[in-house]
């Protein structure tokens, strides 16, 4: 049938008829909230390359996560900062370490409102900043970082973690993670694993908010962003590594890839929207370039609609405050 007796037009005529048809839509239980806590502070700190987002002390991270259970968010995804480095990051196993010691409050905030997530990675806690132990000529040893993984994500679950969430895209991640779950009792902790993670010019502001110590770059981990079909075969093996959900990152850049595994994965697929993305929007706001709420609503929309059940992103409080109000 074609014009004048198709006329899609007709159902774009009223914001209730926009809302009747719209295919798409945005829920608070979608939206998962990454946050950081740094080791020492009282105070929030303001991050200058991201407006609105902070550093938390423990009782600013308290209040956010209280917050956010209260927004009917999905999720936080919590980040440490620790106070001192080494070269293997064993301030990422002290059990009361600046994460681990997150975990513990958030939780006993919370209880099971809300998913507690942690990051299961190295980067923050290394004085060299990469996502895992070096050998010894300065290349990322993938299996001895595996052993630590595997410790981080045990200390991690018995602080309370819902959720882990290995980052550093070493191979073999998820399934040393799960084996060590389960043999120390956690068999009811999930893993969400960052299973096409690239490695991206987006990531820059991240790289204050855990004020990271990295000198060249991941390439040899995280994925090339010329590649599409490597992420198929990355999800792959972490499905069958035990993967309890799967994440793609960046997500604005790569909605192909977000396209693409939802149609393969048999697990829930997440999207996170990174630091850069989010510096970009704010800037161009700050700037009156464009309607910055609207620029929001659509850039998470826009992931929602290539495929992911649940999208990480900082304006995750924001938008769900927007949307109770209607």
């Amino acid at each position: 049938m074609s014009f004048p007796n198709h006329r899609p037009r007709r159902l774009r005529q009223t914001p209730a008829l926009r809302r009747l048809v719209a295919e798409t839509r945005l829920h608070p239980a979608e939206l998962i909230l990454p946050a950081f806590i740094r080791e020492g502070l009282s105070e929030p700190a303001p991050l200058q390359s991201m407006p609105g987002v902070v550093q938390h002390s423990t009782e600013s991270l308290k209040r956010a996560a209280v917050d956010a259970a209260e927004l009917g968010l999905g999720g936080i995804m919590l980040f440490g900062v620790p106070a001192v480095r080494d070269a293997v990051g064993s301030a990422s196993l002290d059990p009361d370490g600046v994460l681990n010691a997150a975990i513990r409050d958030v939780r006993a905030e919370v209880g099971d409102s809300l998913v507690v997530m942690s990051d299961v990675c190295l980067d923050e806690f290394t004085d060299h900043g990469h996502c895992g132990v070096l050998d010894a000529e300065g290349r990322v040893d993938n299996d001895a970082t595996l052993e630590i993984y595997a410790q981080m994500a045990i200390a991690q679950a018995a602080a309370g973690a819902h959720v882990l969430g290995p980052s550093g895209m070493m191979d073999g991640q998820v399934a040393v993670i799960r084996q060590a779950l389960d043999a120390a009792g956690h068999q009811d902790a999930s893993v969400l694993a960052y299973a096409a993670k690239y490695a991206s010019a987006f990531y820059g502001p991240f790289r204050e908010a855990v004020d990271s110590q990295l000198k060249g770059d991941r390439r040899t981990y995280q994925m090339d962003a010329a590649n599409r079909r490597e992420a198929i075969l990355e999800v792959q093996l972490d499905l069958e590594e035990g993967a309890d959900m799967v994440m793609v990152k960046p997500a604005m850049s790569y909605l192909d890839i977000v396209a693409d595994i939802a149609a393969m994965s048999t697990v829930p697929v997440a999207a996170y929207q990174i630091s850069g993305e989010y510096a970009m929007i704010e800037a161009a706001a700050a700037n009156g370039w464009i309607d910055r709420k609207a620029a929001i609503l659509e850039s998470v929309l826009g992931i929602r609609r290539a495929g992911a059940n649940v999208v990480l992103t900082y304006w995750a409080p924001e938008i769900a405050r927007w949307l109770r109000e209607g």
